[in-house]
Formats: C-alpha cells, structure tokens, sequence
C-alpha cells in the first residue's frame, strides 16, 4: 500500500523552534530522572520524554540532552530512577529543570534497591540499572530495567506548549 505524503515545506525551510513548537502540541507527563554519584551526592534532571519498553522484561526509557550531567553521573553509576510528578509538584519540576548546584538542597528522598534518589509524594516511581543506552541526535535514549517500583493515587503534572500544567480530571 502506498501512502501519499501531505505536501509541506521541505525540511531546510523548517527551523528547529518551529520544530519545537509543534513538538510541544503533544501533551506530556513530567519526570524527575535521579542518580547518585560515587560519593553519594544526588543528581537529577526534569525529563518528559519516557515511557514503557516492555512489561517481560520490565523495561522502561527516558530520553535526556548529551550535555546533561546526569547523564554522565548514569553511565558511569549504571542506576537511575524515574519519579513521575503529580499536579502540586511543579516547583520540584522546575528545580529540576534548572542549571541549580544543589537541586536536593529542600527535598527529602528516600532510595529503594539501586541507591538512587526517590522523590517525595510522586505519582510513581520506577527504580532502573541501565539497560542499555542509545544515541539519539542531541539526547541519549537511556533504557533501564525496573528492579522496583510503587505508585499512589493523584493527579499527575502535565507539559503542553513550554509550560506546566494539571490535569484535575484524572485521580488515579
């Protein structure tokens, strides 16, 4: 079967913020992806891009920029955790996301198997060993097997259009 392809501009005369802006139509949850170093100092970054591998084996990815410190603390660590972000936790996202020293500096966190950071009052959270970890253009795709992981009730923190928002329908 042929499928015919919607004429549009050809791909030089598209920018990558337009890019960007189309990008930011789909509407996503919002992740805080934790690690810890050798010492133990804990490090974290902002993520929207994850979901489901595979359910046997439990496998889960989330795509994080090359130039992310915590993507050098995670393959060298080769643990990470995904904490998924309820509605009231935007301040948490928008720490995380920022180029801040000390993202833990007001957070408690707790661990599970691995040893990496499990943030307070998420809708769930996925503790990983890395799986594996696959180039992508400017991000990694970073693939972790799930050793453990726990989830409540709430509704979750959404990204649409660059900026946060709530979804008050969804309860759980």
């Amino acid at each position: 079967m042929r499928v015919e392809l919607a004429e549009s501009a050809p791909a030089a005369v598209r920018t990558m913020a337009e890019f960007r802006r189309a990008l930011g139509r789909f509407a996503t949850g919002v992740t805080v992806v934790t690690t810890r170093e050798a010492d133990g100092t804990p490090g974290g970054a902002t993520a929207n891009s994850f979901t489901s591998v595979s359910l046997d084996p439990m496998l889960v990815l989330v795509c994080i920029g090359t130039a992310s410190k915590s993507l050098s603390t995670i393959r060298r660590s080769k643990f990470f955790a995904v904490n998924v972000l309820g509605a009231e936790q935007q301040s948490q996202a928008a720490s995380f996301a920022s180029k801040r020293a000390d993202k833990f500096a007001s957070i408690s966190w707790t661990t599970a198997k691995t040893g990496a950071p499990i943030l307070p009052d998420c809708l769930a959270w996925f503790d990983c060993r890395l799986h594996e970890i696959v180039s992508a253009g400017d991000h990694e795709i970073v693939i972790g097997a799930v050793d453990a992981f726990d989830r409540r009730d709430g509704a979750p923190l959404a990204f649409h259009d660059g900026r946060y928002a709530r979804i008050d329908d969804v309860d759980g």
